[in-house]
């Protein structure tokens, strides 16, 4: 029966953690778009593939990390 006095506010406790992390990701916009980054993953090899002017703007900004790739 004493554990209840501990167990009782500390599940209240957590409850409102949970609760007020749910509602900062939902107020921050983490929870907007569910499918978009993995259409992403996809879509971006593609297109820096067959467009040369990208991968040379790329290579400009970081020339050595363009280096170590290939």
């Amino acid at each position: 029966m004493e554990s209840l006095y501990l167990l009782i506010p500390l599940s209240i406790v957590i409850a409102f953690a949970i609760g007020i992390v749910f509602w900062w990701t939902l107020k921050s916009g983490q929870l907007d778009d569910l499918e978009g980054p993995s259409w992403k993953i996809l879509h971006d090899d593609d297109q820096a593939e067959n467009n040369p002017a990208q991968l040379t703007a790329e290579t400009q900004k970081n020339p050595e990390e363009s280096r170590a790739k290939g």
